[in-house]
């Protein structure tokens, strides 16, 4: 038997230094989405520029994406999670979750949308500002 699955995914971008954080749902996890994410984040960040460190999935990486001139990506090496800083934030968000059961697809999105509405600046800050990211930071605002 072939159980049935509903599901849904979360794209977000998040700023180590500021705490600003990006989150929106879409249906699937693909090129389109992804386009829809990029496009909706450029809107988000009006005049400001970006540099949106994203892993290699196919779906970061097609020729049909058409990335905004004010996000610029930085890909980071194949098989290295650990080195973008929205996975420490995913993992945060995760923790109210473990061990809970949903009555419906909708309850689940009821419950990550409480999650993101109690999300602070300084949470954001603490589980996503890696000592080297903020060098970085630091070393390209300096020149």
């Amino acid at each position: 038997m072939k159980w049935p699955r509903d599901n849904f995914w979360i794209y977000g971008a998040i700023e180590p230094l500021t705490g600003d954080h990006f989150l929106y749902e879409y249906p699937k996890l693909d090129g389109e989405c992804f386009q829809q994410f990029l496009d909706w984040l450029s809107v988000q960040l009006g005049g400001d520029y970006a540099i949106l460190q994203i892993d290699q999935a196919p779906a970061h990486t097609s020729s049909a994406i058409r990335w905004p001139e004010n996000i610029i990506p930085l890909f980071q090496p194949p098989s290295a999670p650990e080195l973008n800083p929205i996975e420490r934030l995913w993992q945060f968000l995760k923790k109210p979750l473990k061990n809970q059961l949903f009555s419906s697809l909708q309850a689940l999105r009821n419950r990550i949308q409480e999650i993101f509405d109690q999300l602070t600046f300084e949470q954001v800050i603490s589980v996503s500002s890696y000592n080297f990211i903020l060098e970085a930071l630091f070393y390209a605002a300096s020149h």
